[in-house]
């Protein structure tokens, strides 16, 4: 085959497979080209050598031979190799086991068994009415003032300009019971005005309800044949009060109805007279108006005294009040009976003169014992006398001005 350029030729020879291999071999090891007569690799230093072998054809090269070191072959059958696999599975599975059954008991020892939780029954308490309390009114008590005292004071006038109690000065000062130590210049502590809570309401039976709690009952079934005049007669209680205390429209009664037969209304028995029994004696009352130590002025027509009530009162029973002037020290004493929780103090008993006086007052429970000769009540008490409390009346139009503290 001729190419080339104009004016140029250039002959290409191809060479044939015999000229190729008989000028170079490869490597069977790293696969490098190497010279034919070359006995050893330049690259990973195999060793070459020749052997001659007659060729079959005429005409052709000697080939080269080239002995190359294998690898040692097993051949085994199926079976054979089945078992092997199986031989080399045990012995794994036997090695697993053995490594596991070391560390059993450290993992043993470390695992605590945990309690198993049990069904508790859970029991539902049915909620109880509980009755609500009532919230009474709380105080909290300031800090006493600091007064200068004054020429001509008096514990009276300081504690009608600053609207406490003479007791209170006298008791939180420490001074004598007569307050005749103050000292002009001083510092004299006074306390604070404390508030009077209102009463709170109570359950207040009425009379009738008082009654009927205070009687014993007995209930009765009525029989065949009983008349309502039978069955009194036979309890010793008047018809009347059976039917009031059943509230009867007349006398029928009829069989099967239950009676309350009012034991408290038995009719005396015929006899000597007993002695009557008086009942226990009440509680000392609670005073509530005014507070101890009010100032009163010319303003006020009268006074108002209130207190809490001791109970229900009974047809003879009442409250004495006493009044007394300590400040004129004349015993001027004013004593009612009443049989309210109040009383007005009259006008008449309102002092005079240009003087606050001081006043004092306290309630007692009595029950009417007899008659004098000329037709008045005679009373005994029937309880404790409450504490006292005292307020100040000052006849003047206004009262003096205040010191300046």
């Amino acid at each position: 085959m001729r190419r080339g350029y104009p004016g140029n030729s250039i002959k290409i020879t191809p060479m044939s497979p015999e000229e190729l291999t008989s000028k170079t071999k490869i490597c069977p090891t790293c696969g490098t080209k190497l010279s034919i007569n070359a006995t050893r690799c330049l690259v990973c230093g195999r060793q070459f050598h020749t052997e001659k072998t007659p060729l079959a054809t005429e005409g052709k090269k000697k080939a080269e031979v080239i002995d190359t070191p294998r690898m040692p072959q097993l051949t085994l059958s199926l079976p054979a190799a089945i078992g092997l696999i199986l031989l080399l599975l045990g012995i794994g599975a036997g090695t697993v086991f053995a490594v596991f059954q070391a560390s059993a008991p450290a993992v043993a020892e470390n695992l605590t068994p945990s309690p198993t939780a049990s069904l508790t029954p859970t029991i539902t308490l049915t909620p109880t009415a509980t009755e609500t309390p009532t919230p009474q009114p709380t105080f909290t008590p300031l800090p006493p003032q600091e007064y200068r005292i004054q020429p001509n004071d008096t514990c009276l006038t300081i504690a009608y300009n600053f609207g406490v109690s003479v007791n209170s000065i006298i008791q939180l000062n420490k001074l004598s019971p007569a307050c005749d130590n103050l000292v002009p210049g001083n510092i004299l502590l006074i306390p604070q005005p404390t508030p009077t809570p209102s009463p709170q309401p109570t359950n207040t039976l009425s009379p009738q309800q008082a009654t009927e709690v205070a009687c014993q009952m007995f209930p009765y079934k009525v029989q065949s044949g009983d008349t309502l005049s039978g069955i009194a007669r036979n309890y010793n209680v008047s018809a009347d009060a059976i039917k009031s205390y059943n509230g009867l429209p007349s006398d029928v009664v009829y069989e099967g109805m239950t009676l309350n037969i009012p034991l408290c209304e038995r009719l005396p028995t015929p006899g000597p007279t007993p002695t009557p029994t008086n009942p226990p004696p009440y509680a000392a009352p609670n005073l509530l108006l005014p507070a101890d130590g009010a100032v009163f002025t010319a303003a006020n027509d009268s006074v108002t005294l209130q207190w809490a009530s001791v109970g229900t009162l009974r047809q003879n029973e009442a409250y004495a009040v006493s009044v007394e002037d300590i400040t004129e020290g004349k015993g001027r004493r004013l004593t009612e009976y009443v049989t309210d929780t109040k009383f007005i103090v009259p006008v008449s008993f309102r002092p005079t003169d240009n003087t606050p006086h001081v006043l004092r007052w306290f309630v007692v429970p009595v029950r009417q014992i007899g008659t004098s000769a000329d037709g008045k009540p005679i009373y005994d008490t029937a309880g404790a006398a409450s504490t006292s409390r005292t307020f100040v009346w000052w006849s003047a139009g206004s009262a003096p001005p205040s010191p300046t503290p």
